[in-house]
């Protein structure tokens, strides 16, 4: 990694879980030629590495110290951001249910969002950055060029999920990812350090009734005018 270059471009792209940040931060980075950043499992390695080393969700400081040990990097795949950690692909194992679970409860704790903050401003690289993430736009990246913040209705969310997790052959059922992503949806909203809302100058994207092209072309519109206007 370099240094943060606060002269290099980022698009911040926030949301609630299940809004289909990954799949139109992976569009649009490919489509301007940028970096990825999935904040997302950044928490989710975390989280990870946690459960196997079994080290309690609360326990800030031993989680501080995985953070240290993050060897992550990030491309664009077909589906979405492709997470590559010590170059080998992880995105299976990071998307597992009870790492969600897992990695929605570490956020939530200061000391590991303060560690996390720097590794994540790291990635600001030149030609530019695509971050994707709940707090992009707020808080990691306050002087981002453009910020989206992108989100649907529970029921979609849960229904997309629940259709991906079906096709990898995963048990799980509507009414429990429904209640699960509203669960997660409070934590993210009302926690103290860094909630998932909107920056005041973010355009918001409603993706309910929107297929990927169009999120992206609207994320692209957005990317353009913002360039054009620094």
């Amino acid at each position: 990694m370099v240094e943060n270059n606060s002269e290099v471009p980022v698009v911040a792209i926030d949301g609630p879980s299940g809004a289909g940040k990954g799949a139109v931060s992976a569009r649009v980075a490919r489509e301007l030629g940028w970096h990825l950043l999935d904040s997302g499992a950044v928490y989710r390695a975390v989280a990870l590495a946690a459960l196997a080393a079994d080290v309690n969700p609360e326990d800030q400081a031993g989680l501080v110290g995985l953070c240290d040990r993050l060897p992550l990097s990030f491309r664009p795949g077909d589906d979405g951001i492709e997470v590559y950690l010590d170059q080998q692909p992880v995105g299976s194992r990071l998307r597992s249910e009870q790492v969600s679970a897992m990695a929605s409860r570490v956020a939530a704790l200061p000391a590991v969002r303060k560690a996390l903050l720097e590794l994540q401003r790291s990635f600001r690289q030149s030609p530019g950055l695509v971050a994707d993430g709940r707090d992009m736009g707020t808080v990691v990246f306050p002087d981002a060029t453009a910020k989206v913040f992108l989100h649907a209705s529970v029921e979609e969310r849960a229904n997309r999920r629940y259709k991906q997790l079906k096709g990898k052959g995963e048990n799980v059922t509507f009414s429990r990812l429904f209640q699960d992503l509203e669960a997660r949806d409070r934590r993210d909203r009302e926690r103290a350090v860094s909630p998932t809302i909107a920056a005041a100058d973010a355009k918001v994207i409603d993706s309910t009734d929107l297929g990927l092209d169009q999120v992206v072309a609207q994320v692209l519109s957005v990317v353009e005018y913002r360039l054009q206007d620094t």
